[in-house]
């Protein structure tokens, strides 16, 4: 029976985990069950030890010690737990398919399963959004061995990619000690942030832009749920899942234009069908996971290996942006 890593960072009421934040506690999930707090592993030093070995798939010839990656996904708003599990469930199975071989834990924030409650959840995402750095990522940062690498790598969906932003920004406001920390590839999927937040210099990014050593986001401006028109949404900026990064961001940043290819998604049923191997939610926001596409690319962005405008899955268009292509 499988098990699955999930740092959960919601309170617990009548023996269930519930909508408010509470502290953080490290579980093992089984197949076909949700978060519980049953699943809690007592000591979270046992928790980590399992993860990191389920993170080494070879060895670092360089170094001659284990390699090794760690994928943390961080769920966007009106997330039941069951969605939660169900996205994280496939996006193992997506990246396994194309030759993964890491482990993938998530990052559980208190979000509601109500569409009603985008600002409380925003409340709930920023309340949290510290323990992602100091409960985890530090932990495994800081075990980091001569002959042990293992990659630490964040996936940010919808909200998720705010949770991100904001552990970042605390952390450093916080002036942890041993804030040394370095995670290896951040990437936002439906990103809901702001674009212009982005920028070179931005006070709300330095410190995303500082301890990662690349950021990439996916963009898709057939993506409803970010509009601004949206009524949750009124009144804020431009996100950055809908019209991408400013054209002003750092060196390290990317951006991945997914309009074209989520067209042809949409329109054409013989394509879908190739390409999307599930549907979790709406699909405009969220065909990302599920989608075998962004699945291969993701695992070169993860991997590393080429250069970013070299991955098979992109293409660059006649005004020198990268898009997401369809590839047989």
């Amino acid at each position: 029976m499988n098990e699955h890593f999930v740092m959960c960072a919601r309170s617990e009421k009548n023996g269930k985990f519930i909508s408010e934040p509470g502290p953080s506690r490290f579980l093992l999930v089984p197949d076909e069950e949700i978060p519980s707090p049953k699943h809690a592993i007592g000591k979270p030093e046992v928790w980590f030890k399992k993860l990191r070995k389920a993170a080494v798939w070879g060895k670092d010839q360089r170094r001659n010690g284990d390699r090794g990656d760690i994928l943390v996904f961080i769920h966007g708003y009106y997330n039941s737990l069951d969605i939660v599990m169900q996205r994280h469930r496939r996006l193992i199975a997506d990246l396994q398919e194309v030759g993964y071989k890491g482990a993938i834990m998530s990052f559980d924030w208190p979000s509601a399963d109500s569409a009603l409650n985008y600002l409380e959840d925003r409340h709930d995402a920023k309340h949290t959004a510290m323990q992602l750095v100091t409960d985890g990522i530090r932990i495994l940062s800081s075990e980091q061995t001569p002959d042990c690498t293992i990659n630490i790598h964040l996936l940010g969906h919808s909200t998720g990619a705010y949770v991100i932003r904001e552990a970042f920004d605390d952390a450093d406001d916080a002036s942890l000690a041993n804030n040394s920390w370095i995670v290896s590839q951040v990437v936002f999927i439906g990103g809901d942030i702001s674009s212009a937040s982005l920028n070179q210099g931005n006070s709300s990014t330095e410190s995303l832009y500082l301890h990662a050593t690349r950021v990439t986001n996916y963009s898709n401006l057939r993506d409803s749920v970010l509009k601004l028109s949206n009524a949750k949404r009124m009144g804020i900026s431009p996100r950055v899942g809908r019209i991408g990064m400013p054209d002003d961001a750092p060196v390290k940043a990317i951006n991945i234009d997914c309009t074209e290819y989520f067209g042809r998604l949409e329109s054409d049923d013989d394509l879908r069908k190739r390409d999307q191997r599930e549907e979790i939610g709406a699909f405009d926001h969220s065909w990302h996971i599920g989608n075998i596409v962004f699945a291969r690319d993701l695992f070169e962005t993860l991997k590393g290996d080429l250069d970013r405008t070299e991955i098979p899955t992109r293409r660059r268009g006649d005004d020198g942006k990268l898009r997401l292509i369809h590839t047989t």
